[in-house]
């Protein structure tokens, strides 16, 4: 009797975050009955208390890199993955709380903490690229449940993932809406903005907000001007372009030409040694 074929092992990996891109996989509902029947859910603390040992074909890893701990656990999760995926803004680009990366978190652990000497914590936050190398990104604050099931699908049956790299604009114009600063002069951020999310905000007359970070050549320097025409401010366009990837290199510089009066970094303090970002592929 020929013994049964290998089931491939899925991780999934929690970091500083606030689980939204967690919570999508298990929105996933019919869909990830049928994923755990064709892998095995190795070790996923939001879903099951299961945990099997490595190495995983697959590491979904959620969240950014803010503690000494983080720094040390992230490699050691890179050493047992075959494949790792990072899943959200905040594992890709630093997410809202790379906000830190701009005051000093010793004033603000101290504010907020009656022991700040009990807390270990880094200067910044950073994304997971920035620590171990990455092989594939899946963008948004949350994640697209349709991007992430593609995704998955294609990393299960041995194929490579297509991942978009072009604007929410041409999202826009394949789902007929129309572009919402020519039609209303609602500010927007999709011209420089990945796609993924299907264009949700400007399909309800909002501008699109950025969650997907950065496209892959995105032409900042003609969005700024017209971002200024439509009446922001330049603190108001720094500050959009820092919301939710604010450590993604094209949305920093932007920022940092927007408002060039908002520190890019704590005083007195170095980011960590980070190694190179490296785009995923496809």
């Amino acid at each position: 009797m020929s013994a049964q074929p290998r089931r491939p092992k899925l991780a999934v990996w929690k970091f500083a975050s606030c689980d939204g891109c967690q919570l999508t996989v298990l929105d996933c509902q019919e869909e990830l009955i049928s994923l755990a029947a064709a892998a095995d859910i190795a070790h996923f603390d939001e879903a099951t208390s299961a945990h099997l040992p490595g190495p995983y074909d697959v590491s979904l890893v959620e969240g950014s890199i803010t503690t000494p701990d983080d720094a040390e656990r992230i490699l050691q999760v890179r050493e047992n993955s075959r494949t790792l995926v990072t899943i959200g803004a905040c594992a890709t680009a630093g997410g809202i709380q790379a906000l830190r990366n701009f005051g000093d978190v010793a004033e603000f652990a101290a504010v907020v903490y009656a022991r700040p000497d009990y807390i270990a914590t880094l200067a910044t936050s950073t994304p997971i690229s920035a620590h171990v190398k990455v092989d594939y990104e899946l963008r948004g604050c949350p994640i697209d449940r349709r991007q992430l099931l593609g995704v998955l699908s294609a990393l299960l049956s041995g194929r490579a993932p297509q991942i978009s790299g072009h604007s929410v604009c041409q999202e826009c114009k394949l789902r007929g809406t129309a572009c919402v600063m020519v039609a209303h002069g609602t500010p927007c951020l999709g011209p420089a903005t990945q796609a993924g999310c299907g264009a949700i905000c400007p399909a309800f007359g909002r501008g699109c907000y950025g969650c997907f970070g950065p496209m892959e050549t995105p032409n900042t320097d003609a969005l700024i001007p017209q971002l200024r025409h439509l009446g922001m401010t330049g603190t108001e366009t720094g500050r959009i372009f820092r919301t939710f990837n604010a450590a993604a290199e094209a949305f920093l510089t932007a920022a940092a030409r927007s408002d060039p009066e908002r520190p890019a970094a704590p005083p007195g303090s170095d980011p960590p040694d980070h190694r190179p970002h490296r785009q995923p592929p496809g």
